[in-house]
């Protein structure tokens, strides 16, 4: 015979009252942020010490970019 829920079977502590933790929910409030996506890169430590902000670390890679870019012109 198949098991009915009930609040008898309720696991949960009284004290979370979901209808007061979720009254204040907005659905989808992230939806978009997660449709962009993400590119999370993680650095090694003695790397990431090197740079203070996600800012030096971009514009330490453009100039990588342009130096390569220079590299492959000069090759040609």
């Amino acid at each position: 015979m198949k098991k009915t829920y009930s609040e008898m079977d309720d696991e949960l502590r009284p004290e979370y009252d979901l209808v007061n933790l979720l009254k204040d929910g907005v659905r989808g409030k992230y939806a978009a942020r997660y449709r962009e996506g993400t590119n999370l890169v993680l650095l090694d430590p003695d790397v990431a010490s090197v740079f203070l902000s996600d800012k030096a670390v971009n514009e330490a890679l453009r100039l990588v970019i342009q130096i390569q870019k220079l590299s492959v012109a000069d090759q040609q």
